[in-house]
């Protein structure tokens, strides 16, 4: 796991790696590199590479910085850590920022379906993320400001089995947001992120 912020470069142990930078812009354009070379490594050695990525406003900057890179995004799946049960072209989607910040050839697999309720719909979601190969090269995960990530929120109901390491099913809509969170929600579970080959948390 490598998180990133402002301007130091500090080992903290065998997996985990720190470093921070000056700035927003710089910490984007650094990471873009980074996940591009972890990307072309996958494809070359498989023809195919996937990613997980966190919507909010953090993560916009690295993604278009990483859309300016030279890969076969024909051959890239991207798909998403979370998703609020909204449509797509919904303000508060993360699918919208995604398709707006990557090249329309890239193979976006999106967690909400067409159902009314996550919980009416996480199956077919489960059947959509089938579809990408695994293990991710590159998981990218943000925190909120109560420290949450994807959208394992804090004692929220449901957490216990989103973070079961026995889970069999990719994603999970059993956990119910707290009350200053809009919209219902759909999230991967523990599992699929741990079997990932690289994972950051953009702070």
């Amino acid at each position: 796991m490598k998180t990133f912020d402002q301007d130091d470069d500090i080992y903290i142990g065998e997996s985990v790696h720190f470093q921070s930078f000056a700035d927003k812009t710089v910490l984007a354009q650094h990471l873009a590199n980074d996940v591009a070379d972890m990307l072309r490594a996958g494809i070359a050695e498989r023809g195919t590479a996937s990613m997980v990525v966190s919507g909010g406003s953090t993560p916009k900057p690295f993604f278009e910085a990483l859309a300016k890179e030279k890969l076969d995004w024909e051959n890239i799946y991207i798909t998403l850590a979370d998703e609020r049960w909204v449509d797509g072209d919904h303000p508060d989607s993360n699918e919208a920022l995604v398709r707006e910040c990557f090249p329309d050839n890239a193979r976006i697999v999106v967690l909400k379906s067409h159902a009314d309720t996550p919980h009416a719909g996480y199956s077919q979601s489960d059947a959509q993320l089938d579809n990408i190969p695994r293990p991710f090269d590159v998981v990218i995960l943000g925190m909120g400001d109560d420290g949450h990530t994807a959208s394992f929120f804090p004692h929220s109901e449901g957490l216990n089995e989103a973070l079961n390491p026995e889970t069999t099913t990719i994603s999970c809509a059993l956990i119910i947001p707290p009350e200053y969170a809009p919209h219902p929600r759909i999230t991967l579970n523990l599992p699929p992120f741990l079997n990932s080959t690289s994972m950051f948390m953009q702070i």
